[in-house]
């Protein structure tokens, strides 16, 4: 019966590698059913086995990427139903065209694995080829590394723990080298290939978790410090965000979350991404009124939209984090530098069609800032700064020559509602803690905020879409060094070079 079924999928090869993709999507946060990626994966190294030519076995890729991305990717559209009657039309659109081009970056590594004829050379190539076009997927067109394969490890605190050694990408490959053994069995029906594909199995699970389980016992967070932070998350409706007769509710709505009982002991106050609709550097008013908020020896830290002018008196906004004392004076500041393409800048925009360009309008052109920097206030431990997606880019969060002791990561996750999306950002913040071995501190407007240890555990947290506030107080042990932090890409791409190596080896040694 299982041969039957493996035949009909042969017969079947784009529609097989589509479904094949669509179910790799509940690995992902938040359902993190890890084992489903064992039929995804080899089943599709199986059918790229049976690909007879280059195009056959890019479609293989192409496929299961629409299916991967167009459903991993589709909580996008939900940021098109904030405002339905004007951009509700695009959503299906919107579902296709993530499908249709990230399917790219899988089909890409199908392709280049075709020239290896053999399945064991494949099974060692596809997933060096794979890490490859995740991390060109982190750059091109300024990059936009989602969903990163390695992801899926955030079942278990202690199976992140492998970042640390090799990143994200490193645990992508991990990923694929572990879930598409069973295709050695499966292609061979041997003795030999049953105890290969087992212990690959068992071999690399022992390791991901022994290490996982080690690392934290020797890396605990050490207890409480005396430094509060108050996470304050008021779940404004996206809707009603940006309307201008509710600006000022909002903002009030802020500042009375903060003030409630505890506030005093406190030493920051952290609001989300563009928490204040209003300039706060330009406007006394409102600067005064958030004072309010602010702990007698303490600080506020909130995301806005600043607006800086050239010499011609032509100001570009610029979406900012603000850190403010009680008397109102801006005691630091931080201008996001890796801006949304498509979301807070529109590439090419003066390119596009006349039909496309009044909702091009709609997107503000904000101005990039500078880097990463790390801030310093008082006698606190000095942070660095991220602002919404900034978070997902593997090796690209800290200022390397000035490395923080912990991370502020100010975002806005309301335009995705009830979805995944929220969990697979907070997941990306897990990640980027293991990989530098940092604590991150998250607040949302709407989302998820959480306090994040060095090693991804997390501390403490406001569930998605909640209304409230709390007081974390941060660990004492906020920062260690990793391999990872120090090598960054070097390690995962050393991983895809050894496993074209011994994709090579084995086509050449089994040719003779």
């Amino acid at each position: 019966m299982l041969q039957t079924l493996i035949n009909q999928i042969f017969n079947h090869k784009k529609l097989s590698s589509l479904i094949l993709g669509s179910i790799a999507v509940l690995a992902l946060p938040p359902y993190h059913i890890f084992p489903i990626l064992f039929i995804s994966f080899t089943l599709l190294l199986l059918i790229m086995d049976k690909a007879e030519t280059a195009k056959a076995s890019f479609a293989a890729g192409y496929w299961f990427g629409f299916g991967f991305f167009g459903f991993g990717l589709s909580w996008v559209g939900n940021a098109l139903l904030v405002e339905p009657l004007k951009f509700g039309w695009l959503y299906p659109i919107c579902l296709i065209a993530g499908g249709a081009f990230f399917g790219l970056f899988t089909a890409i590594p199908t392709l280049l694995c075709y020239p290896f004829k053999k399945l064991e050379a494949k099974y060692f190539a596809f997933p060096a080829f794979w890490i490859l076009s995740e991390i060109l997927r982190s750059f091109i067109f300024t990059g936009f590394p989602w969903n990163l394969l390695g992801s899926v490890m955030a079942f278990n605190t202690a199976t992140l723990q492998t970042a640390s050694l090799i990143g994200t990408y490193g645990l992508s490959l991990l990923v694929i080298l572990l879930t598409s053994a069973p295709a050695l069995y499966f292609k061979y029906r041997t003795q030999t290939s049953i105890y290969a594909s087992l212990g690959i199995i068992i071999g690399l699970s022992c390791f991901i978790f022994a290490f996982g389980e080690f690392r934290l016992k020797v890396y605990p967070d050490g207890g409480a410090s005396e430094t509060i932070l108050r996470f304050v998350q008021p779940s404004i409706p996206q809707s009603m965000k940006w309307d201008k007769g509710e600006l000022e509710n909002n903002l009030k709505q802020y500042i009375s979350l903060s003030q409630t009982e505890g506030l005093e002991k406190t030493d920051f106050v952290l609001w989300g991404e563009t928490a204040s609709a209003f300039a706060l550097d330009m406007e006394d008013e409102y600067r005064n009124m958030v004072t309010a908020a602010i702990p007698e020896n303490g600080y506020l830290v909130t995301g806005l939209v600043r607006y800086k002018f050239d010499n011609y008196d032509y100001y570009q906004p610029m979406n900012s984090m603000f850190v403010l004392n009680k008397n109102g004076d801006i005691e630091n500041y931080y201008d996001k530098t890796h801006l949304v393409p498509f979301g807070e800048y529109i590439p090419f925009r003066r390119y596009l069609p006349k039909w496309v360009r009044p909702i091009t309008n709609t997107i503000a052109n904000f101005k990039a800032g500078t880097g990463h920097k790390n801030i310093k206030i008082g006698n606190h431990p000095g942070f660095g700064a991220l602002i919404c997606y900034e978070i997902i880019f593997p090796a690209e969060v800290v200022n390397e020559e000035n490395k923080p002791d912990w991370l502020i990561n100010l975002t806005n996750d309301g335009w995705y509602g009830e979805s995944s999306g929220p969990y697979q950002h907070l997941t990306s913040a897990r990640l980027r803690a293991v990989e530098e071995g940092i604590t991150i501190a998250r607040t949302a407007n709407s989302g998820i905020s959480a306090l994040i240890s060095r090693t991804g555990e997390i501390i403490d947290s406001i569930p998605l879409n909640e209304t409230g506030i709390k007081d974390i107080p941060l660990p004492q042990n906020l920062s260690m060094p990793t391999l990872y932090g120090k090598y960054r890409n070097i390690i995962p791409l050393t991983l895809a070079l050894l496993n074209i190596c011994l994709a090579f080896f084995l086509t050449k040694n089994t040719t003779k």
